[in-house]
């Protein structure tokens, strides 16, 4: 097992460039075994998530190569259709399977999914979504199947906009036959990306970013060559370290529209901020104002930079409210702040979090965003702070220690 030393106490200075996005890299990936031919993925970061599906995908035939953040994927070998149990039970993503395969060969298996423990994520949006397109879904001791003669397109109405869900039904709706409605579709920048890779393969989609999506299904699909877009929680992760050290770092490769609610709350406590058409530069040298913040699904604020976000109000000049709607479990790391001085009430749902020096202490990284927040933390605390189970930030942030250290943060990995 490996852990985080962190001495905080220096403002990050410098430049540093954010990794292409995990929500977008793992669908596509699954995308891509869809296709009749093979496919060339760019950007594609190294994460132990995508390791995990390029193994399940091997296992059941798949030819993958990867050289750095470049991709090779050849589904033409694949010669089976259920999941290695073990390997999908530690990746959320693996659901993919599930529409990916339903739809090019009528049948699929796996296991019900693993991922951070954040609240009750069924996966019952999906399995509906399935049943729409005229699949039969059995779940049985954990273990789920899927399987169609033909699937025929339908109007489907989610009763959350699910991003999951969105992404599983599309990827079945590709190739059935006929017309698919999504009604009340999620709109998160992944699912556009997905949608963009899809359609140079020959998919007929329209309305994705929009909370009503139609797909024409196809008979055949042909592999591609596609870019994955910036990690938007990465670079929102990385602004808010900036913001909080009192640094001046400019973030490169982001697409500043995809984390606009980000970007206001920011000007709302009084960062200097510049969009350019590269990144987003970040001189805070000011003290911060004090916000509330309420998240939602997207274009609203993101769950996933909640916790970051919990942390740089704590060095803000009064109390804040952060309300959290999406996940019941989002405030797991509030025990571990705590450690380190922080001053938080949760009532139910709600946080109020009141301005504190943070001092460095030993904590523990309970899932993948509680994780990112941690670090954040012990960059601005003063001492030094020790952070284990970081498996769960390695799924999302690549190298991030060694990115920070770029710019001037006092951090390393040690065994």
């Amino acid at each position: 097992m490996s852990k985080y030393l962190i001495t905080g106490g220096l403002p990050l200075t410098g430049e540093i460039k954010v990794s292409g996005a995990k929500n977008a890299a793992l669908p596509i990936i699954a995308a891509a075994m869809l296709a009749e031919s093979p496919s060339t993925l760019l950007d594609i970061p190294k994460l132990r998530d995508v390791t995990n599906l390029c193994s399940i995908l091997r296992a059941m035939g798949a030819k993958i190569e990867r050289e750095d953040n470049k991709v090779f994927l050849d589904p033409r070998t694949l010669n089976s259709f259920e999941a290695d149990h073990e390997i999908a039970r530690k990746l959320r993503a693996s659901y993919y399977i599930l529409g990916v395969f339903l739809a090019k060969n009528g049948w699929a298996r796996t296991s019900l999914p693993g991922g951070c423990n954040i609240g009750n994520r069924p996966i019952d949006l999906h399995l509906k979504g399935f049943k729409s397109l005229g699949a039969t879904v059995s779940l049985d001791h954990g273990i789920v199947e899927v399987k169609s003669e033909k699937l025929r397109g339908s109007r489907i109405y989610l009763d959350y906009p699910s991003v999951g869900a969105t992404i599983n039904i599309i990827l079945a709706a590709t190739m059935a036959e006929g017309k698919t409605i999504i009604e009340n579709a999620a709109r998160e920048p992944e699912i556009v990306d997905l949608a963009n890779f899809l359609t140079v393969m020959g998919a007929q989609i329209k309305g994705v970013g929009t909370d009503i999506i139609k797909i024409e299904g196809v008979e055949e699909l042909k592999g591609a060559e596609h870019r994955i877009i910036p990690d938007r929680i990465e670079a929102g992760t990385y602004m808010i370290a900036s913001a909080l050290t009192g640094g001046n770092v400019f973030v490169k490769n982001v697409l500043s529209e995809h984390v606009k609610p980000l970007i206001a709350k920011l000007h709302e406590m009084d960062v200097d901020l510049e969009e350019k058409i590269s990144g987003v530069k970040i001189n805070s040298t000011k003290r911060l104002n004090a916000v509330d913040i309420k998240t939602l699904p997207y274009p609203g604020f993101p769950t996933d930079l909640q916790s970051q976000m919990m942390v740089l109000l704590t060095q803000s000049d009064a109390t804040s409210l952060v309300i959290e709607t999406v996940w019941e479990n989002r405030f797991m790391h509030v025990d571990e702040l705590k450690r380190m001085g922080a001053d938080i009430k949760i009532d139910g749902h709600s946080a109020l979090i009141k301005p504190c020096k943070l001092a460095g202490a030993e904590v523990t990284a309970t899932d993948l965003r509680a994780g990112a927040a941690l670090i954040l933390a012990g960059l601005s605390a003063e001492g030094e702070t020790e952070i284990r189970d970081i498996y769960h930030i390695e799924r999302g942030y690549e190298n991030i220690e060694k990115k920070l250290a770029t710019i001037n943060a006092n951090i390393r990995k040690i065994k």
